[in-house]
Formats: C-alpha cells, structure tokens, sequence
C-alpha cells in the first residue's frame, strides 16, 4: 500500500519529490511548486515570489485569480456546479449565444479542453463534408498547417508525420496548402491551422498567408478552421489574431482562457451548416458546458465585449516588442518574433537550450516557457502592469544580453 502522507505544509523540495515518485512522466515542469497567486505574480510554498509569463498555456491568459471570473464562480458555487448534459441548464444556451455573436456565428460547442476542442472542431468538418458536402464517410481528410494535432505530438515538432485523415503541410507555405487541396481534391473537407503559431514558438506568418488560404478554402468549397486557441480572446491586442489580416474563417477553435483562469473551458464556434452536421452522441464532451464553466466564461466574454483586455495588449505587446527588437543580434538573441503581448525568441544554442535559458530565469524570478530546443516563449498574462512587465524585461535582458554586449 503506498503511503499518502499530507503534503500541506511540505518543502518543494518534498512536493517535487513526491511527483516525481508517483506522478507520470507526462510532462517536464519547472522545478517550482506555486503555493498562491494573484494578478501576474505566482508564490511558491516556500514564499519566495515570481514574475508569470507562462499564462497557463493560455488558461490563466486573464491573469490568477481575476476578481470578476472568480466572483462569477464563487457565486454559482452556491447554486449549481456540474450538471449531465442530458438535461438543460440555465447558462448553457446563453453562452452559446455569447460565443456566437463574438465570433460572428451561429452556434457554438463548449468543451473542457484546448485539444478536446482541436478534436471537435475536426469532428465537426469532418460531418460536414459527409453530410452536405458528400464525401464518402471514412474517406473525409483535413489539410493540417498549424504545426499541431493532439492524435500526433510528432506534427507540433514540426515533423510532416501524417495523423490518420490528415495532411500535414509547413506553416506558412501557401503553395503546400494549394498542392495539398489539389491532391486530395475529392476528400478534402478542411484546412486547420494558427494565425499564429504558438505551439511552434509564436510564428507569425507571412504577409497574404491567411487571406491567401481563405481564398483556397473558398475556391475548392472547403472549410476554414482557425485555431486560435492562443492567440484568439485579446492575446494579440485584437479578439482574434485572424482580424489582423482581415480574414473571417468558417469556424473558430478557442482555448481555455475562455475559464478566465478559474477552471479550463474550451469551445468550437461556427455556422448552423457545420456544427449542426453533427449528431447526438456523435461527439460527445465529457463535461463540457456545465453550469460552473458557462458562468465563468459568460463574465470573460463580457470582459472581452469591453475591449480592456485587448487595449492592454496592444498597449503592453508594444512595450513588449520595443524593447526586445533592441535584443536581436546582441547576446544569446538570434531572432524575435511575436504579435500582441507575445513573443518567441531564439537563443544562440551555444549559449544554453531553451530550458536551461528558463531555468536560470526562474532563479531571478521570471517565469517563461521554453518550446522547440533553444526557444523561449514569452506570454504574460493581460493584466500585467507596465511596471512589472519592465521588471521582467530587465531580468530577461540581464541573463539574455549582458550589460557591455554588442550586437553581432
């Protein structure tokens, strides 16, 4: 019998022991355990403080503990948390509603997960083009330009491995995408891909990119699906990174900064045409769409509804990137890329991996996340102050660009 001693008032050190123990290897951490958090600081069980500029991979997008969502929630806590999804509630049709008048739509799909979304929103194109579109079932295939799929961890490093049904093309390459709908030209149903590729390191794409694939999309009568799991909801200074180049898909994908960092909320939104392709029991969510979930998001709608979070954005992203464009040659800073409050920066290998460039600034206080070998990637939570968005650009640029380097 395993022993389950209490580990309320452990060290980290016995905490990260203890998941190494019995925890499964899923995932790489950094090695601090976070006691509490507010705002764009988290605390670890030991009381030492740190700047977050992991936002959640988005889930805590809106910040730790924002006073609205958290109300929201502490409200419906007192009424109704977890319903079957036999049975109506009295939130679920209203965010619906919501989301569709955000996104310009018709009906929405609420889920738990970014990637039960991904999967969804697939489902979804996938019963269109057997239904209205007549691709024969088993045979609908979807073009894939985002540089991920959860079936397959082998697309987000960027490998060209094929999931089953799926084309796998580079990000960015409008021809791949032309060649790939000309090839597959009978089963084809869908494209999937980012405005901008943040599992892949924040990769913004070219000019005519999106536009370029709308046309495509529209041209050989198949669907754009956008994920905008991250960068949709405020995170680059528009509700939508697709809005930047004016680009309206057939369908949007959305992360789980629609929880307002209270709990994890997904969601597929499109036209009554896609979504209601879909039958009973033919995608069933778990838990998407209970009562808790739904109040929590109708009040991070209405947030987004006032437009504060995405002027914060575009106000701190130009703050942001101002200050790291100056970085870009000098130092360990080989390349910067980024739209909003959100950016990717490449680290000369010679100097350390991306982990190990995360790891030394965890030690001063700062946070990030490091993705595909020797780059870091930089996304504060909305609610960041300027002030202490310059606090971590000057730990950043202390273990990044030295005082006295020059650019090469």
């Amino acid at each position: 019998m395993i022993a389950n001693p209490s580990l309320s008032t452990a060290s980290s050190a016995e905490h990260l022991a203890a998941a190494a123990t019995h925890g499964a290897p899923t995932h790489d951490p950094l090695p601090v355990v976070i006691g509490s958090a507010r705002g764009a600081w988290v605390t670890d069980v030991e009381g030492r403080r740190y700047l977050d500029l992991l936002a959640g991979s988005p889930a805590t997008a809106f910040g730790h503990r924002h006073p609205r969502p958290v109300a929201e929630a502490r409200a419906q806590l007192n009424r109704l948390t977890v319903t079957s999804r036999a049975v109506h509630h009295e939130h679920f049709g209203a965010l619906c509603a919501a989301l569709a008048a955000l996104c310009g739509m018709e009906m929405a799909l609420p889920v738990t997960t970014g990637e039960e979304a991904v999967r969804a929103a697939v489902a979804a194109a996938r019963a269109w083009g057997h239904r209205v579109k007549g691709v024969p079932a088993g045979r609908t295939r979807v073009v894939v330009a985002s540089g991920y799929l959860p079936e397959d961890d082998a697309v987000s490093a960027g490998t060209g491995a094929h999931p089953p049904g799926c084309t796998v093309v580079p990000y960015g390459d409008l021809a791949a995408v032309a060649a790939a709908l000309d090839a597959y030209a009978g089963e084809t149903v869908a494209v999937l891909l980012e405005p901008v590729g943040g599992e892949a390191g924040v990769r913004v794409p070219p000019p005519g990119y999106l536009p370029g694939v709308r046309e495509l999309t529209r041209s050989h009568g198949v669907l754009f699906l956008a994920d905008e799991r991250w960068s949709g909801l405020g995170r680059t200074g528009a509700t939508f990174a697709c809005e930047h180049e004016h680009v309206a898909p057939d369908l949007y994908v959305l992360g789980t900064a629609l929880g307002g960092g209270v709990l994890p909320v997904a969601a597929v939104v499109s036209s009554a045409a896609v979504l209601g392709a879909l039958r009973p029991g033919e995608y069933p969510p778990a838990s998407g769409g209970g009562p808790l979930a739904c109040a929590v998001a109708l009040e991070v709608l209405a947030m987004l509804r006032e437009g504060e979070p995405q002027r914060r954005a575009r106000e701190r992203g130009e703050q942001l990137h101002h200050e790291l464009a100056g970085w870009v040659g000098a130092g360990a800073v080989r390349e910067v890329r980024g739209r909003g409050l959100w950016a990717g920066v490449d680290i000369d290998p010679a100097l350390g991996t991306g982990r190990e460039i995360a790891e030394r600034l965890m030690r001063r206080g700062v946070l990030v996340k490091d993705t595909h070998g020797s780059t870091i990637r930089i996304a504060p939570p909305l609610v960041i102050s300027a002030e202490d968005l310059d606090l971590a650009l000057e730990q950043l640029r202390s273990e990044l660009v030295p005082a006295g380097t020059d650019r090469g």
